[in-house]
């Protein structure tokens, strides 16, 4: 029987997150340029999205560029900004109904870039299907950074009082704030780390690594993923007897 088959529809993960590691390696491993596996990953991308749209997921983080990512050659830092005006496909978005968000030190990013982005996500804004959320330029601790100093400047403005910052008030200034922690990570490429991914908002999410390549991670190894996730009793910290 197919991870598919044995899937709980009525317990799909609302929000899963992706580390999409390894495509420098598959493209190394074919002899090809690293931007040529990148360009294989952007078709994961679209297969994965279609999957998890059809599944039921609600919200799907994709790990896209971090911060640390514009330390890479320039050469392949550019080739990425261009692969990813391409990837902006606003006709599939709106055909099926899925809504588009960006996470991320978007100030960086290329004007041009910066531009198309914000009309795609302006125009797919009513859709009520999966909302797509790519973080670009995007590191925990540059968010988190960012939450502290807009919250110490409201408390030196006198708009929130010193007690009153709790959890709630942190996770309301993150750039996450529209949508729900991660039930489930997942990433690919063999390495197991977080690499600055959403350290605050998956505090308890389900994590599940695997050694497939993001070019070769297909519907099928997605399905494993949501199929082990079910396998896994969430306590939140209290007991299985609480849970039950």
């Amino acid at each position: 029987m197919s991870y598919k088959d044995q899937i709980d529809k009525d317990r799909i993960p609302g929000h899963v997150a992706i580390i999409m590691d390894g495509n420098g390696r598959w493209a190394k491993q074919r002899g090809q340029e690293r931007t040529e596996g990148h360009r294989a990953g952007a078709r994961t991308v679209e297969t994965i999205t279609e999957v998890a749209a059809r599944m039921g997921v609600k919200f799907l983080t994709l790990y896209t560029f971090s911060t640390e990512n514009w330390n890479r050659p320039q050469e392949e830092v550019t080739a990425l900004m261009s692969l990813l005006l391409e990837s902006i496909q606003e006709e599939k978005f709106m055909k099926n109904n899925i809504r588009f968000e960006i996470v991320g030190d978007i100030q960086k990013l290329p004007q041009n870039i910066r531009e198309s982005l914000d009309i795609c996500i302006q125009h797919c804004a009513a859709n009520t299907g999966l909302c797509l959320v790519l973080a670009l330029s995007y590191s925990s601790h540059w968010e988190i950074t960012e939450a502290a100093r807009q919250i110490a400047i409201e408390v030196k403005n006198g708009t929130i009082p010193p007690e009153l910052i709790t959890d709630e008030c942190v996770a309301r200034h993150l750039t996450t704030s529209f949508m729900p922690d991660p039930d489930l990570l997942i990433r690919t490429g063999g390495e197991v780390r977080l690499s600055n991914f959403l350290l605050w908002q998956c505090a308890y999410s389900e994590l599940y690594f695997c050694d497939t390549f993001w070019p070769d991670f297909d519907g099928d190894e997605f399905d494993k993923a949501i199929y082990e996730y079910q396998q896994r009793e969430r306590r939140f910290g209290k007991t299985s007897e609480q849970i039950s």
